[in-house]
């Protein structure tokens, strides 16, 4: 037990396979550096995830329980929707949270989470921004290939490009450029998306400080509403819903937009391993007395 106050328990999960390690931090103890989070993502050296999940108390408007949620190189993001389907998963699985409907903070605001009753999940995304215009805005190049995209804001930016093939985007292994420049000053997520069917399609993500993904939920979101306005659909001015199925590398998500403008988003979450990541690892350029009660607090709130 004397080791205790140096290790920090995880778990990891993932939503369409976009995986992520959560941290329980209930007491806000244990602010992560980039460093820390792009050492716990790293897929070689580390526990491998597209981002990290970490679980505070802290009231955001209505939400008891905050989402701190980090990309993979470590920086802040806004928002990440299956990141909230794996995090209200995590808060039903440890206890947290008993209500079939509960509110997440996030730095996009509070998203409403809804436990169905096939084990699927559904998170209140809010309305998405669109731009003054029903043209594309802005474009995205990779390599020699250059296509007009529309930007969607969902929370957090998206730029999203309709193709031919999936194939047409390449390897994706650099982020692709997007113009003007000046559209994104922080970078962008950028969607390549294909039809499958009436109101179905499939997309391939190029997440901004992650890469290639195998899903992004708020970048399903976006696609769904560029491609119902593509279609000749808006949901707030037609007075009707609309819903599209989208096809991602790790699976389907359901995605609405309501009479109202919201936009909501329904699939599957897993929680699937824990175990503890040593704090000397994690932060070793850290005061290891400035965490010293951090993993007596968190098994705590475990219950």
């Amino acid at each position: 037990m004397s080791s205790a106050p140096h290790a920090v328990p995880f778990l990891k999960g993932h939503g369409t396979e976009n995986d992520f390690v959560i941290i329980p931090d209930p007491d806000d103890r244990l602010p992560l550096s980039p460093a820390a989070v792009a050492r716990l993502c790293d897929r070689r050296a580390g526990i491998g995830g597209d981002g990290v999940l970490r679980v505070v108390r802290r009231a955001v408007g209505e939400a008891e329980w905050f989402m701190d949620y980090r990309n993979a190189d470590g920086s802040v993001a806004e928002m990440c929707g299956n990141g909230v389907r794996v995090f209200a998963r995590y808060l039903r699985r440890a206890g947290l949270v008993t209500a079939d409907e509960v509110p997440v903070g996030t730095r996009a605001g509070v998203r409403r989470v809804r436990y169905e009753a096939d084990g699927s999940i559904t998170v209140d995304m809010g309305a998405a921004g669109l731009p003054d215009g029903a043209e594309p805005s802005v474009t995205v190049t990779v390599g020699e290939r250059t296509w007009p995209a529309r930007h969607v804001d969902m929370g957090n930016p998206h730029a999203v490009a309709f193709v031919d093939r999936l194939s047409d985007a390449g390897p994706l292994r650099e982020a692709p450029e997007v113009r003007p420049a000046e559209t994104y000053p922080r970078g962008t997520n950028v969607e390549f998306v294909v039809d499958r069917g009436p109101r179905h399609v499939a997309l391939r993500v190029h997440e901004r400080g992650s890469g290639e993904t195998r899903s992004c939920g708020t970048g399903a979101c976006a696609v769904m509403v560029a491609a119902a306005r593509r279609d000749g659909l808006d949901p707030a001015a037609d007075g009707r819903a609309a819903t599209y199925t989208v096809d991602v590398p790790g699976g389907r998500l359901l995605v609405t937009e309501a009479a109202d403008g919201t936009v909501a988003m329904t699939g599957p979450a897993v929680v699937l391993a824990e175990g503890t990541v040593d704090l000397g690892w994690l932060e070793p350029d850290g005061d290891p007395m400035r965490f010293s009660h951090v993993s007596e607090n968190i098994s705590h709130s475990n219950g």
